[in-house]
């Protein structure tokens, strides 16, 4: 079916107009056809590149600078009241048609002497006071790698905040005390001291020395632990010193502590018409001492050294002790150890050389007369070696094996027996630290001592040797030490004596001024080949009071059992004292 009529009609009509402007054109065009001629114009990238500054419609009028590109619009002249306004009126009005705006301020105009400048120009350098340290360079191009700060071992979770001592509010400390003024040297910063009421020392250099003087007197109620108890009244004086270096590498401590205890009744010479087996003086000295050296070859390698100094007298009640003396003989036990400490990555290995000497002193008794000990004078030589290896931070277990040999002034005792020996221990142990809550060293092992005279047996039995601390909270601290030890002997037949101990301690701040500490000891005494035991326990409780730093006042009371299975040995003993405590 075909369109109407119509439509066709005005269709035509559409492409005859749209072909007439197209035919009219063709027929006026008689010129050839030009391309657009290349000019230098095309290519200037400025404003008005392609149309001449002439006819520019943003073009500047006369008698107007160009403004630079830097430049800071600046405030309007103020007007002169003398100045008439009409002459004013007559000057050509300003006009900013034609000039680049600028916005702000220009560039590095607000930088520092330190901060950073755009235009690179020198920057001022700080004015420093008399004394003051010129500050450090950064480190940039070519600067030396710095010394990396070894992390800080913790062995428990990560702290989430800071507790609430460190954010408190504490005393404001004095420009001069916090080396806060400009200008001031550089001053020696005290280390932290958790014990508010304890000794703070004085510096000798690079020396730290603390030093303290006990006093105290009291009543004893049998001292030379007789099976019938004669009590005296007692005075102790105890002095103690602790010298420590402070210094970046190496090490030196010498710790001192010594005591005297004076009895001011002495004891009978004769029970039931046979000598006493205690002296009739009783004052015991009794020191301990040792000056610990080393020597940081290099990170790795460490040369150790120690000197140790021993002063004491036969325990009260001890069958080494002879009948009818006149006082305690004193001995003396000095010596020295030199070893080394090596570290390869987190395996150690520790040894050293071990050299003592034990004398007693000529022994006094009632008769006058005097009764020479060099029989139980002996010299010790050996040595010990320790390996360990550090399974994770705070965990570190350990092998350690030691070796002596005994060698006596003279080669038989006053009974006839040789006494020169040889032996040693092998323990298993390890040392840890869990969170600064539970920290020390726990070993067990096996010692044994061999003898020249064939009619002593082997000296040889279980030993175990620890040291424990519990923090049980921040007033309670629970302690724990326990030691084996071989020591020598006068009874005939007997090899030695096979000595351990056990103590525990629990200390508790009802304040910080106010301590009181609980202490129980355990020991027993083997007799080997002689078939004796003794067993001692001793139950001791101190309350110290602080008045400050310098003077504490201190009381004890302890009760001590000594229970042997030998009849008339055994014995009982109360002390208690009240003292004072001088320290700085």
């Amino acid at each position: 079916m075909g369109s109407p009529p119509g439509r066709g009609r005005s269709s035509r009509a559409y492409v005859f107009r749209a072909a007439l402007p197209c035919l009219l054109l063709t027929a006026l065009e008689s010129s050839p056809v030009a391309a657009q001629s290349l000019t230098p114009d095309l290519f200037n990238p400025s404003r008005g590149g392609f149309v001449s500054p002439e006819t520019l419609p943003t073009r500047r009028t006369a008698g107007v600078l160009p403004a630079p590109s830097d430049a800071v619009p600046q405030p309007p002249q103020p007007q002169d009241p003398n100045e008439d306004p009409r002459k004013k009126s007559d000057a050509p009005a300003t006009t900013r048609i034609g000039q680049v705006p600028t916005y702000g301020l220009p560039a590095a105009n607000g930088a520092s002497s330190s901060g950073y400048d755009s235009l690179n120009r020198k920057r001022q350098q700080p004015k420093l006071y008399p004394g003051q340290p010129k500050p450090k360079k950064p480190a940039g191009p070519g600067s030396p790698v710095p010394t990396a700060t070894p992390p800080v071992s913790t062995l428990g979770p990560p702290r989430i905040a800071p507790p609430p001592s460190e954010t408190a509010n504490k005393t404001p400390l004095p420009p001069a005390m916090a080396g806060t003024v400009p200008g001031q040297p550089q001053r020696r910063r005290l280390k932290v001291d958790d014990d508010a009421f304890g000794a703070v020392g004085d510096y000798a250099g690079s020396f730290l020395i603390k030093g303290g003087l006990e006093l105290s007197t009291g009543y004893d109620t049998n001292p030379a632990r007789l099976s019938k108890p004669v009590g005296s009244p007692v005075y102790v004086v105890a002095p103690d010193l602790l010298v420590m270096s402070d210094w970046e590498r190496h090490a030196l401590v010498a710790d001192l502590r010594g005591s005297f205890s004076g009895y001011t009744n002495n004891m009978p010479a004769t029970i039931d018409g046979l000598p006493s087996p205690s002296p009739v003086e009783i004052n015991r000295p009794d020191f301990t001492g040792h000056v610990d050296g080393r020597y940081d070859v290099d990170r790795d390698l460490k040369l150790t050294s120690q000197f140790r100094l021993r002063l004491a007298t036969d325990n009260p009640g001890s069958p080494n002790v002879q009948a009818g003396l006149q006082k305690y003989p004193v001995y003396t036990t000095y010596g020295g150890t030199f070893g080394f400490d090596q570290t390869f990555n987190r395996f150690q290995v520790a040894a050293g050389a071990t050299i003592d000497r034990t004398a007693y002193t000529d022994s006094k008794l009632t008769d006058g007369s005097t009764f020479s000990n060099d029989d139980r004078d002996f010299n010790q030589y050996g040595g010990v070696g320790r390996f360990s290896y550090e399974l994770k931070p705070g965990l570190k277990p350990f092998v350690e094996i030691e070796g002596d040999n005994r060698v006596h002034d003279q080669a038989a005792d006053r009974n006839g027996y040789l006494r020169d020996s040889n032996g040693g221990y092998a323990k298993v142990g390890s040392s840890f630290e869990f969170s600064r809550i539970l920290t020390g060293e726990v070993s067990v092992g096996y010692s044994a001592r061999n003898y020249v005279d064939p009619r002593l047996s082997q000296l040889s039995g279980f030993l175990t040797s620890g040291s424990l601390i519990w923090n049980a909270s921040g007033l309670t601290t629970v302690k724990f030490n326990t030691d084996t030890q071989i020591a020598e002997t006068t009874i005939p037949g007997s090899s030695g004596v096979l000595v351990h101990t056990y103590a525990a301690e629990v200390d508790h701040d009802f304040r910080r001024w106010l301590t009181a500490v609980g202490k129980f000891t355990y020991g027993t005494y083997d007799y080997q080949g002689q078939n004796r035991n003794d067993k001692t326990y001793s139950l001791e409780g101190n309350l110290i009071y602080k008045l400050n730093r310098n003077i504490w006042i201190k009381g004890t009371l302890r009760h001590d059992i000594l229970d042997s299975n030998q009849p008339g040995s055994s014995s009982q003993g109360t002390v208690v004292m009240l003292g004072v405590r001088l320290q700085n």
